[in-house]
């Protein structure tokens, strides 16, 4: 097994040794934590530098953000689950405590807002942190040159060509200097034997450095395809470089796991939801209708009444109306307030398909009214996602696909972007809009798990879906929700959709199934369990796989 004091520096980089003072490491308010003593520098202290030489040009790229996490008591999350999963959750912790000292766990990823990793992150670090598990939170500085290149790596570990731009020397370069600048912050805050948990492509790279500085590293992807091919393996032909320095790599499915990935080191873990965040909690039916039309997203009345609700820290918040800004749909006024919705909740990504589910849409209701339906396609507002650099883009396309549809069913489809710059405001809307829905779609073209699918079975939603990725692993079709084999076949959406709009009983049937379905398998306290076992073996020094007892669709690692 490789050791933390072996690894090889990034391919490709000259790295030297400087002297560094002791200096305590700040916790993120500044102050070193309680518990903890200041970190002494490591003697020859690892930092990188370009080749020939040269130093990383910290004027290129911003330091690393932190991002702060307010501890949440377990006692919340066990008040959900049953007795024996309490216990389990439990002796989890305690597994934890003994086994990671004085350790931080730091998470590394691309954004602090918008997409489900940013979400996990928000719930999962702040149950650790309530339950005594310093954890923090680190995301990358990056220019736009970095993050079309790793948007690209995105798209092609999907099998999709993405920009079609190159992934070459260059790139590669580019790639490996925002790195070297992110890893030059790091280095004076991780500590020897501190775990490391980087997030998708973007973080890869960090991963032999860190290792020269001590720390016990992770890799985590949460993208993938079931079926390789020339495609991905463009990809992960540039990645495994880095990923090789990893001494533990996560994917969400076993088969999105390149087949030089050793079996020893793979665990799979699925994502998880948090049904006591803002995202999911319980919203009373008239606090659901106040808040979309306080924000634009069904007809008010001309009310213009203040919504208040109640934020993760338990601080009070108010849903803004938007309206002086233009409001949150695009082109169009709100639907109606007593007309079925279908809503598709995802990013401005093209693998999301919102094009095709406005097609299928229209399909669906061109030849049969279906009580009036209408459609609404919910997005980030697009400056809100540092780390997809394709959403205007997106967003721009799919409003050109709306002017072209027929004037009759124009109005009946809606594009709304939701405001990123408060998280907790954010989290509350798409909440209600989901709650909202008579019916849920995901469309994707692939998909790596599909946390809205997770968070709309949660809310009772019947959900229609594509047959690909995460996503079939939470749907048993028929029982749980409605799947589509072939993403791309329209007509076979279209039907899928029609079901639940014209069939009362079986919409209910479908969302109470599907609420018990994530309930049992994919909730935060199984998602922790893995992650305290993939640690507590990587700190004792054991090999990483090894077989994981306990916890849903884990197929044994």
């Amino acid at each position: 097994m490789r050791t933390a004091n072996t690894a090889p520096p990034l391919p490709g980089l000259v790295w030297c040794q400087r002297r560094t003072r002791s200096r305590p490491a700040p916790s993120d308010h500044g102050q070193v934590p309680e518990g903890r003593t200041s970190r002494p520098a490591l003697p020859g202290r690892l930092t990188p530098v370009g080749r020939g030489g040269r130093s990383p040009d910290r004027g290129q790229c911003p330091a690393m953000e932190a991002v702060r996490v307010q501890p949440v008591d377990l006692e919340r999350l066990a008040g959900l689950l049953p007795a024996d999963r309490v216990v389990r959750l439990e002796a989890a912790v305690e597994q934890a405590r003994a086994a990671f000292g004085d350790r931080v766990v730091w998470h590394v990823n691309a954004t602090a807002r918008g997409g489900g990793v940013a979400e996990m992150l928000q719930t999962l670090l702040a149950y650790a942190q309530g339950a005594g598990i310093e954890s923090r939170w680190r995301v990358l500085a990056g220019d736009p040159e970095f993050f079309a290149v790793t948007k690209r790596l995105h798209n092609v570990l999907h099998g999709e060509p993405g920009d079609g731009g190159p992934l070459g020397p260059a790139e590669r370069d580019h790639y490996e200097q925002v790195l070297r600048a992110n890893l030059a912050d790091l280095a004076g805050q991780v500590s020897p034997g501190d775990i490391v948990l980087l997030h998708d492509p973007q973080t890869a790279g960090l991963a032999a450095g860190l290792r020269a500085l001590g720390a016990r590293v992770v890799w985590r992807c949460h993208v993938g395809r079931d079926l390789a091919d020339d495609v991905t393996r463009l990809g992960w032909d540039f990645l495994r470089p880095y990923v090789s320095h990893a001494e533990a790599v996560v994917f969400s499915r076993r088969e999105y796991a390149p087949d030089w990935v050793d079996d020893d080191t793979l665990w799979v873990i699925p994502p998880s939801i948090d049904p006591l965040a803002v995202k999911n909690m319980a919203l009373a039916p008239e606090l659901v209708v106040g808040i979309l039309a306080r924000v634009g997203l069904v007809t008010d009345g001309g009310r213009e009444s203040a919504v208040d609700f109640l934020r993760r820290d338990g601080s009070p918040g108010t849903v803004r109306s938007h309206r002086r800004s233009g409001g949150l749909l695009q082109d169009t006024g709100p639907p109606p307030p007593d007309v079925p919705l279908v809503v598709q909740v995802s990013r401005w990504d093209r693998l999301k398909d919102m094009a095709g589910v406005m097609e299928g849409f229209v399909r669906a209701v061109e030849d049969d009214d279906l009580l009036g339906a209408h459609l609404v396609l919910a997005g980030p507002e697009v400056s809100g996602v540092a780390d997809d650099p394709e959403g205007a883009q997106v967003l721009s396309d799919c409003r050109e696909e709306w002017r072209h549809l027929g004037a009759a069913v124009r109005g009946r489809v809606h594009l709304a972007c939701i405001p990123m710059d408060d998280v907790d405001e954010n989290a509350i809307i798409v909440n209600a809009l989901q709650r909202y829905a008579a019916v849920v779609v995901q469309k994707s073209l692939v998909e790596g798990f599909g946390l809205t699918v997770t968070e709309a079975l949660w809310k009772g939603r019947p959900v229609v879906a594509s047959r690909l990725g995460g996503i079939q692993d939470q749907i048993v079709d028929g029982r749980d929700g409605l799947l589509v084999d072939d993403p791309y076949d329209i007509e076979e959406f279209a039907a899928a959709l029609r079901r639940p709009l014209a069939d009362a009983a079986l919409a209910a049937r479908l969302g109470a199934a599907a609420h018990a379905r994530v309930l049992e398998e994919y909730v935060g306290d199984r998602h922790l369990e893995q992650y305290v076992d993939l640690f507590s073996a990587l700190v004792r020094g054991t090999d990483p796989g090894g077989p994981r007892t306990g916890g849903p669709a884990v197929d044994g690692r």
